[in-house]
């Protein structure tokens, strides 16, 4: 009787207390078979609802979507925490099932208080990865053959487009070698040539026109000259003064050069090379009996 005269007015008093309270039992939370089931009252329906949840894939978003195509009567929902911050639609299930919240439905708050989740056993998760690898297994045995099919003609597929696209440059490259090729060896012999002249012009001064006592020198100075050009090939090329690495280099410079001028992309062709190598690479290892997975054939041995 105290609080009544303290309120003043009776059906005040009753309408503030009924437009407050909500009845606890109107939105729960509880699981079933380790999978969350939210049970809620629709407002328009009057009947009770229950929405089963995909922690790990379902999102805040989903599950208020499907509260409101499950009830067309509801113009607005929304799920807050409990100090009132509003959750992202974007924030997992999972998330939020792990501390209390609000849903609120057409301005009507619900206080939802999700049960306490059991830790997982390390014996119930040595199971599950068990369970997974089993299907995996199945999974590979029941689609390995398909795969391989599937994958193969894609293999093959982009083996003869790389070779398509090859030929015209093997073609242009093959005469580019030849030439190259022809006067890197060219070159061979008029080097011979020079050494030859020389040999016999050094013999003739010897023998015919002056003595060896004036041609030693000569001679002395003309060796030291060509240590000195191996030595100054060294130092511009960072190679040894070999001939036949000569020969490559010289190979490689007339390759090169003419290539500019027949506008043939040396880095292109490559790059085709290097996946062509690659492709063929892969579709070896995909026809390996190992990687398959089938039986070794027994080798029969033959009979004398």
């Amino acid at each position: 009787m105290q609080s009544l005269k303290r309120a003043g007015d009776l059906r005040l008093d009753i309408a503030f207390l009924y437009g407050t309270l909500v009845p606890p039992s109107e939105v729960t939370v509880h699981y079933r078979h380790s999978r969350p089931i939210i049970t809620l009252l629709l407002p328009s329906r009057k009947e009770r609802c229950q929405f089963s949840v995909k922690p790990m894939l379902m999102t805040v978003g989903s599950f208020l979507q499907d509260v409101q195509k499950e009830d067309k009567g509801i113009n607005s929902v929304t799920i807050c925490t409990e100090d009132g911050a509003k959750i992202s639609t974007g924030t997992m299930m999972d998330v939020l099932l792990r501390n209390n919240f609000k849903l609120i439905i057409n301005d009507i708050t619900y206080h939802v208080q999700p049960p306490a989740r059991d830790e997982i056993s390390s014996e119930h998760v040595t199971e599950m990865d068990d369970i997974k690898s089993l299907v995996h297994s199945l999974y590979a045995a029941l689609h390995l053959e398909d795969h391989q099919l599937q994958k193969e003609r894609e293999l093959l597929q982009k083996l003869d487009t790389l070779r398509e696209q090859l030929q015209p440059f093997e073609q242009v490259k093959a005469e580019l070698k030849r030439t190259a090729e022809a006067k890197s060896t060219r070159l061979l012999w008029v080097g011979l040539a020079l050494l030859s002249t020389q040999g016999g012009a050094l013999a003739w001064l010897t023998w015919w026109v002056y003595s060896w006592d004036i041609m030693e020198p000569v001679t002395y100075f003309i060796t030291y000259g060509s240590a000195m050009a191996f030595y100054a090939y060294f130092i511009l090329t960072k190679q040894d003064s070999v001939y036949p690495d000569a020969k490559d280099r010289q190979f490689l410079n007339y390759f090169y050069r003419k290539a500019g001028k027949q506008h043939f992309d040396v880095d292109q062709y490559n790059r085709i090379k290097e996946d062509l190598a690659e492709t063929e690479n892969n579709l070896r290892r995909l026809r390996d009996p190992l990687q398959l997975r089938l039986p070794i054939q027994q080798i029969s041995e033959e009979k004398d």
